[in-house]
């Protein structure tokens, strides 16, 4: 038997070969001599995690490649070069989309949600804003970008942004955005709002997925992007200060000039904002490995509905002095005020990454590679995601990227790894990648060599929502259920809308395609039902089933998104009357006037 070595992205350390022949080194398994092949050049993706039958283990492999004179700790299984995208590409800027398609909804197409929602009426308590208001904002905040006018002047496409979510489901009709610098100024506004009954909406960068962060009726937009700033990091704690606009992937980068790193990771990182993801309580891509934000927050500067500042800005781990009221803002979707600071404590960055991505045959098997690597990587386990094969299918169609591996499976599996000490890393990996081979748990899988290799396997799981989003519409399920029945759903979903007629593969069918995938980790299901266009028709097939699903397993109908108004009649699938009831006279206790992101789902 005979190993063949493929090239990287990088300079190959490989003793013997030649670029530009294309001239590798092969090894006999028998007694590991090397012998000079030439080969075309431009192969890609070396398959090692195949059945060990007929390929090296791991830990026979590592030997074999010290054996070959090959340099660096990490155990290398796949040599496939950096994906390039045939047609397009990922990224986390705005400014860098994927390209439109004949299927997606333009901006004008988007429903406005009052009409989506018929049954919702503008509360007659709030006033209508007037042109004595606007001057008022103006004189405040500046008669610049701080104030998008559309009461006074005709500011629809500067305003349509703000008024609509990314997904473009949800549109409001807002004709003010305010855009403050300070905490100062976010205190006068809700001070002004509260005493002329306006209803605001706060708003960071505008990415989540419940309609949560856009207006309704005629609500002011206030927007936090300019709040940007980076107060302060302490090295030898760990705890950064932000302003609440600051966003995420910027945060990060912060952070790994310092060597830490941020405990929250999401695909929207290049956009989203601190404040946002601490208001929606973000779950993402790390909390296996690093907790929740209920855990990370130290502390919050918030303004309340009538603008008194709450100074909770704790840069202490410890702080045990009576009610901890931070925990009602993270979560609270800005229905009782507005963000404005955060302290959060921040891990040392990993020294040591790994970066390994399989192809399974059942989600049975998902299940089991999980439990395995829980038992056999436990503290080093900082990632274990799922993807369903029609997933992996779209992204593939929309981006023409190749994917990483040649065949296809029903379910994928991205794991990774985090640690300070490289060479413990890879002994437990060897273990654990040795075990799923020989248990036949895994099909086939890859095991990134470098950066760029890592973040184009990080891809295929981040780049489903934009995949998704250029299909056309995207009925989007965040929820929990228990790790046994969690791929069910998808299943059944996808069964319930076949019946009815309602799938297919032409416009005459309504829904593309059902997808999930998630975070294994955390019992987290992304249930996605892909629509050509959104449709009364399909969302009456869904809902409410899918949370009566849900509620039967006793699983959660959100568990990192929030509710928004896209779940705001369902919230008693989740939480009792009792519940429901204590959270309406916490609302009512802090806002009064009810003028804080108003008909969302309190």
């Amino acid at each position: 038997m005979r190993l063949q070595l493929l090239p990287s992205s990088r300079p190959s350390p490989i003793t013997g070969f030649n670029s530009e022949v294309g001239s590798f080194c092969f090894f006999d398994l028998n007694n590991f001599n090397t012998t000079p092949v030439t080969v075309k050049p431009g192969i890609s993706g070396l398959r090692i995690l195949q059945k060990p039958s007929v390929m090296l283990c791991s830990r026979r492999l590592s030997y074999a490649l010290r054996r070959a004179g090959t340099t660096g700790a990490r155990i290398t299984f796949a040599n496939y070069p950096a994906f390039r995208p045939a047609t397009a590409h990922f990224s986390s800027s705005t400014s860098r989309r994927l390209p439109e398609t004949a299927n997606a909804p333009t901006s004008n197409a988007t429903k406005y949600t009052t009409d989506a929602y018929p049954k919702l009426k503008r509360n007659p308590n709030f006033a209508q804003l007037t042109g004595e208001h606007v001057q008022y904002f103006k004189e405040l905040l500046g008669e610049g970008s701080a104030v998008v006018d559309g009461v006074t002047t005709d500011a629809t496409d500067d305003i349509e942004p703000f008024n609509r979510d990314w997904m473009k489901k949800y549109k409001g009709h807002t004709k003010l955005v305010l855009r403050p610098k300070t905490t100062g100024e976010v205190s006068k506004i809700l001070q002004y709002c509260n005493s002329q009954k306006l209803a605001v909406v706060p708003q960071g960068g505008n990415t989540g997925l419940v309609g949560g962060s856009v207006p309704v009726f005629d609500e002011i937009v206030v927007n936090l992007s300019r709040m940007n700033n980076i107060r302060s990091f302490d090295e030898n704690s760990g705890v950064l200060a932000v302003d609440a606009g600051v966003i995420l992937e910027v945060a990060d980068n912060y952070l790994a000039e310092r060597k830490h790193i941020f405990p929250l990771d999401l695909g929207a990182k290049g956009s989203c904002q601190i404040g946002g993801n601490v208001a929606t309580n973000a779950g993402g891509l790390r909390l296996l490995r690093y907790g929740s934000l209920h855990g990370n927050v130290l502390g919050i500067e918030a303004v309340l509905p009538d603008g008194t500042i709450m100074e909770d800005m704790s840069l202490l781990r410890k702080n045990n002095t009576g009610y901890d009221l931070k925990q009602l803002f993270i979560g609270g979707e800005g229905t009782i005020g507005i963000i404005t600071g955060v302290s959060i404590i921040c891990p040392q960055r990993p020294k040591a990454t790994n970066i390994a991505f399989f192809g399974l045959e059942s989600f049975e098997h998902v299940r089991k590679a999980f439990l395995e690597a829980k038992g056999q990587l436990s503290e080093i386990l900082s990632a274990f995601e799922l993807m369903d094969g029609q997933s992996q299918k779209i992204v593939r169609q929309v981006t023409g990227l190749k994917h990483p591996l040649e065949g296809s499976y029903p379910f994928y599996c991205l794991v990774e790894t985090s640690g300070s000490n490289g060479e413990h890393d890879n002994a437990k990996l060897e273990a654990f990648l040795e075990h799923v081979m020989g248990e036949s748990i895994v099909a086939d899988g890859v095991l990134a060599q470098d950066e760029s290799q890592a973040q184009a396997l990080w891809r295929w799981r981040e780049g489903v929502t934009e995949s998704l989003s250029h299909l056309g519409g995207t009925y989007k399920y965040d929820v929990s259920i228990p790790l046994a029945e969690l791929y069910q759903l998808v299943d059944d979903t996808r069964d319930r809308l076949s019946k009815a007629g309602l799938i297919g593969n032409d416009d005459s069918f309504p829904v593309h395609e059902v997808v999930g995938y998630g975070h294994m980790g955390d019992s987290n299901l992304h249930l996605n039902v892909a629509v050509r266009q959104y449709s009364k028709e399909v969302e009456k097939a869904i809902e409410p089933w899918v949370y009566e699903w849900i509620a039967k397993r006793n699983g959660s109908i959100s568990a990192e998104h929030g509710l928004g108004i896209a779940k705001k009649e369902y919230i008693g699938y989740s939480k009792n009357d009792s519940m429901v009831k204590l959270m309406r006279q916490l609302k009512n206790l802090y806002d009064p006037n009810g003028i804080m992101n108003p008909y969302k789902y309190i």
